[in-house]
């Protein structure tokens, strides 16, 4: 027997409800994955847990959905927000599907000096992350910000929530920033020994890196963790799954 396809509704569910999928869902039901009335599916919305339901009604343009079961109960994603400069289209895919993936909850992208471009659609951002947690059986979907400037970003800051910076420099003492957070050390090294929880975040560049006055500005933040990704220059798509995979494994859900 095929496994049972999986989908985000962004609707209530509860035991014997009857849900109506919109067009492009029962299209991809119907149409792709080839159900029929009677046939199970699985459920999940961010809020309610996972729930199986069964397909009520089905044509080609539209679907209806009977809920069965609960399989899983709601449980919280580590508190990890993602900041990263977009890079070209299928590196911001990437970037995107991963981090969903690596089980961050929020995105938000970041307008630096060298971004190679402004121009984000938040929709589409949004398709990619609902469509990863979908195949990778995440209770819910990364909540995705429009474009933010890097100085707006850290304007707003939450003085309690650890930043992360993945900083290209490494351990340079040539740079005109010093003092406590002057050094980035290597990122096992910078996050062992902190206690699992609390607010965190990863902030990386885009190809060509950070210029001398946003690292300058960085690393004047209270908050800020300097970190090194290793002694090569990674990409910037390479350097977000990088940074969390590290994360997850040493103070994540891993």
């Amino acid at each position: 027997m095929s496994v049972e396809p999986r989908l985000f509704i962004d609707a209530p569910l509860s035991d014997g409800a009857l849900l109506d999928l919109d067009r492009d869902q029962a299209h991809y039901l119907v149409n792709v994955m080839r159900r029929k009335p009677g046939d199970g599916v699985r459920l999940f919305n961010g809020r309610d847990g996972e729930w199986r339901a069964e397909v009520e009604s089905a044509d080609r343009k539209r679907a209806s959905l009977q809920i069965v079961q609960q399989r899983r109960s709601q449980c919280a994603t580590p508190d990890m927000a993602l900041f990263f400069a977009p890079v070209k289209k299928a590196r911001t895919d990437f970037i995107v599907e991963k981090a969903t993936e690596l089980g961050v909850s929020a995105i938000t992208p970041v307008i630096t000096q060298r971004t190679q471009s402004d121009r984000v659609r938040t929709d589409r951002l949004q398709a990619l992350a609902r469509e990863a947690a979908e195949q990778t059986e995440r209770l819910d979907i990364p909540q995705i910000s429009d474009p933010v400037s890097l100085t707006r970003m850290l304007k707003d800051w939450e003085p309690d929530r650890t930043l992360m910076f993945a900083d290209e420099s490494g351990d340079s003492q040539t740079e005109p920033w010093g003092g406590e957070h002057g050094r980035a050390l290597p990122i096992h090294e910078a996050l062992s020994g902190r206690e699992r929880g609390g607010k965190w975040a990863l902030v990386t560049g885009p190809e060509g890196g950070f210029s001398i006055e946003e690292r300058t500005l960085l690393h004047a933040q209270p908050s800020v963790l300097p970190v090194s990704l290793g002694p090569r220059i990674l990409r910037a798509d390479t350097a977000v799954a990088a940074a969390l995979s590290v994360w997850q494994s040493m103070l994540g859900d891993w």
